[in-house]
């Protein structure tokens, strides 16, 4: 029986062995991964130099980077949000930009604009801060929906116009936009249908006591660290490529697809209890996030392949913004993580 086509089968069946890789050359694209992925750990190194703590977040920005996935980072102020993309930029040497998103600010002041030289008498076309590797968009729910607007063509079609004339934008482009979750005064939140682009939504939370003494430590001294050069972009670009290799068995596949299908249509898979307390379930996009999230996951633990556990680990950061809950689950105070985490306790694992 076709398990895809049947999820009572699939919500019937008992765990099976993990997945074979007998159909790729194993050890041929092994030795390929460790190759490719062996900079990860000079990189992660010298971010934690600078960086106390917040690993997670540190490896889910790589994951955006390795895939082209931008993403949204939630968090209080203070969390090194800004210092983590700063820092990895200079480990990769690739280019930074910051943009503070204020309500007065215009889609011309990311974008770029064509200004007037008034002693040649010709118009010249100015890039704006979104021409970079890198780009933090500081605060972005508090710009007005034209600005996010011009910023989220960019982030989809990776160019922007200014004038009559097209400029493609950086290889790779990422785009890191943040914003807090205590705060919402005076901000314009993201739509559905925006909140969608993000491939990732990170959380970010504040570190813990040993963390915390080690970070007061390391950085009340005058003699600050530094992170180093260890890596190039043409390093993220050829990692990039062996990324799209990385090899999904067919059961971790259909497990991908009965995951999002499961936060749409949850009486079809014995969860009827979530039914009244989803509005909206996962998009496409989040199918296709959770494979290409899941490989780089794997290609960061130097895997060949991908198993349940590494769709499992970034789940959350995939899912909690792509799962809308009813008014019923807001008034119970059941959140979309914990929706997303019922259907991972309710699926068998292939």
């Amino acid at each position: 029986m076709d398990t895809l086509s049947d999820p009572v089968a699939l919500t019937n069946v008992k765990s099976s062995p993990p997945p074979s890789v007998s159909t790729v050359d194993v050890e041929a694209l092994t030795h390929e991964v460790k190759e490719a992925s062996a900079f990860l750990d000079d990189v992660f190194t010298q971010v934690g130099r600078v960086v106390v703590g917040q690993k997670d977040m540190v490896e889910r920005i790589m994951i955006g980077l390795l895939t082209g996935g931008h993403c949204l980072i939630e968090g209080v102020p203070g969390l090194a949000k800004t210092l983590t993309v700063k820092t990895l930029s200079q480990t990769i040497n690739a280019s930074f930009q910051r943009i503070q998103f204020t309500p007065d600010l215009l889609p011309a002041d990311i974008t770029g604009t064509i200004i007037y030289n008034m002693h040649t008498g010709q118009f010249t076309q100015k890039r704006g801060p979104l021409f970079a590797n890198l780009v933090l968009a500081d605060e972005v729910n508090r710009a007005p929906a034209k600005v996010q607007s011009a910023l989220l063509e960019a982030m989809q079609e990776r160019q922007v116009t200014i004038g009559d004339t097209t400029h493609q934008l950086p290889d790779p482009f990422l785009v890191l936009a943040t914003q807090n979750p205590i705060e919402q005064e005076g901000t314009f939140p993201l739509p559905e249908a925006q909140l969608d682009r993000f491939m990732l939504l990170i959380k970010v939370t504040y570190p813990t006591a040993a963390e915390e003494r080690g970070m007061l430590d390391r950085m009340s001294t005058l003699d600050v660290p530094a992170a180093t050069e260890v890596a190039t972009i043409e390093k993220v670009k050829a990692a990039r490529r062996v990324v799209s290799q990385i090899y999904i068995d067919d059961r971790v596949r259909d497990y991908i697809v009965h995951i999002v299908q499961a936060t749409r249509r949850p009486r079809d898979y014995g969860l009827g209890e979530l039914a009244p307390l989803i509005e909206y379930g996962g998009s496409p996009r989040a199918t296709l996030s959770l494979a290409v999230a899941a490989r780089a996951h794997a290609f960061i633990n130097h895997r060949a392949y991908v198993t349940p556990d590494d769709i499992k680990a970034i789940s959350l950061d995939v899912m909690r913004h792509r799962v809308s809950v009813t008014y019923e689950a807001e008034a119970e105070e059941v959140s979309s993580e914990d929706v997303i985490r019922r259907v991972f306790e309710y699926l068998p694992v292939p």
